[in-house]
Parts: C-alpha cells; structure tokens; sequence
C-alpha cells in the first residue's frame, strides 16, 4: 500500500467521527427532550410534593430552594404540578402526532401511489383540511367532542392531517419514479408488494423529521386549548392550564413564566432536533 493510501484512511476515518459528532444545540435539545420524557414516565423520582394539595398558609411563595418554582394561590409546589402534568401535554401530543401518521400518511400514501381519481379526491380533501387554519379546526373539532384532553389530543391529530398526507404524497409520487421501483415491476412484483416493500420504506424517511416537528407543535395547539378551557379542569395540571390560571396573579409572575418557560424549551428542543434530521436524511 502506498504512502498516499496510508494517509486517506486515517483522513476518511476522521470525516465519518465528525459526520456523526452532535452540534452543541442538538445535545442540549436532547437533554431536554430527555428530562421532559423523564418527567412523564417518572414524575414521582423527581419531587416528593403532591400536585393536587398545597398548604394555604406558603400560597404564593417566590422560588426558592424548597419550591424551585414557588408556590400558587393555594400553596401548591409549581414545580410539581409541571412535573406532573408533563405526562397529560407529552401523551396528549404524541396521541395527535400517531393520528396525523396514520392517517395522513395512509392518505398520502394511496393518493401518489395510485394517482388518476383517487389522487385528484384525497388531493382536494387535503386542499380543504389545509384551508382551515389548524388551531380553529382543532376547537371545532373539540368542541364537537366534547371537552377533555383526549379529545384535545384527537381534535390536533386530525388538524395535522393534511400536512402530513402533503408530504407523503410529494415522496411517494417522487420514490415511484425511481429506478428500483421500475425494476421491482420487471421482475414481477405485484403493485402493493412494490407499494409496502420499496415506496413506503423510502418515502417514510421525511415523515420522521416531520412527525418530530408535529410533536413540538402539537405541544403547542393543545397547550393553547387548555389555555383557552377546552381541556381537563382544575385541578388538573396542564402546561396551558397552569399558564391560565397563572395569568390571574400577574403580581407573581413566576405563576406564568415557569410553566411557558418550561413548555418553550420543550417545543424549541423538537424544532432543533427535527432540523438535524432533516440534514442527516
């Protein structure tokens, strides 16, 4: 082996390393996507104070040591109540994002596939999904079903619908295309074995990164509903809810910017990751 080949080795080892070391932000929006999941599974490990009872006589105590986050107008550790309504906006989310996958992607996914009529209907059904705004598609939604945070969470997942069965369609309709595809029809394969075997592994890669973004915003949309009172009721714990009855003592501001604090960093985190795996793809 030449000195020349000795060299490239070691320099094309090196390039890999760096490919895949993580950027700063994406570690510090892993850390915190990490504690957030730590908050839902676990909410016990990490405060021993109860949610629901306070004692009236530290209502409205300044963060502090004993109270990271102070205390509410019933003595209640804030802390806590974030800690443990994370459960409620992470599963409420994560409800909506598996909704819009399944749905839109299936829409997407027979829509660039089949073409034709089937392409130009669920096109114009997402036409008209997109034409509402998402945010007044989710209260209509909600308020048909009632008001609760599953039905917060079934009311967003179905507004995200249309984005996702937009994206589907764009990589199906470019996948189908491709030369192995082609090539998968000439040595016989029958349309949906080259439908679910080659199209949808391939096309799928963006709706990762997306569905990631989803989450982040579904975050968001649900949070805004309970902040508006289409969730559970006190005392339930909500991000958007703490931020509600937060807004009513603006004298203790802590009521309000610990839990949008808190929700703020959990979407910004989703936003960054899922712009690393839109880079990576």
């Amino acid at each position: 082996m030449s000195t020349t080949s000795l060299l490239v080795v070691p320099r094309l080892a090196a390039g890999r390393l760096s490919a895949l070391r993580l950027p700063p932000t994406v570690i510090l929006s892993l850390a915190i996507l990490a504690v957030v999941i730590a908050w839902s599974l676990a909410p016990g490990l990490f405060t021993a104070y109860d949610p629901a009872r306070g004692i009236p006589a530290h209502k409205l105590l300044g963060p502090s040591a004993a109270h990271w986050f102070g205390t509410d107008h019933l003595g209640r550790d804030l802390y806590a109540r974030i800690v443990h309504g994370t459960a409620s906006s992470v599963t409420s989310a994560l409800i909506a994002v598996g909704i819009g996958v399944l749905a839109g992607g299936l829409i997407g996914l027979l829509a660039g596939f089949l073409g034709g009529l089937v392409d130009t209907l669920l096109a114009r059904l997402v036409d008209v999904l997109l034409a509402i705004p998402r945010f007044l598609l989710a209260i209509i939604i909600v308020t048909a079903l009632g008001f609760d945070t599953v039905n917060t969470a079934i009311a967003t997942g179905i507004s995200a619908v249309a984005v996702f069965a937009r994206v589907m369609r764009a990589e199906v309709i470019k996948t189908r295309q491709a030369t192995f595809v082609e090539a998968a029809f000439l040595q016989g394969g029958s349309r949906w074995h080259v439908l679910w075997r080659h199209v949808l592994p391939n096309a799928s890669r963006s709706v990762l990164a997306l569905a990631v973004l989803q989450v982040g915003l579904s975050i968001l949309v649900i949070a805004g509903l309970a902040f508006l009172g289409y969730g559970d009721p006190p005392p339930a714990s909500d991000w958007g809810l703490l931020i509600a009855t937060g807004k009513d003592y603006l004298k203790w501001p802590w009521l309000v910017y610990a839990p949008a604090l808190v929700t703020v960093a959990a979407v910004l985190s989703l936003n960054r990751i899922s712009r690393w795996l839109r880079r990576t793809d």
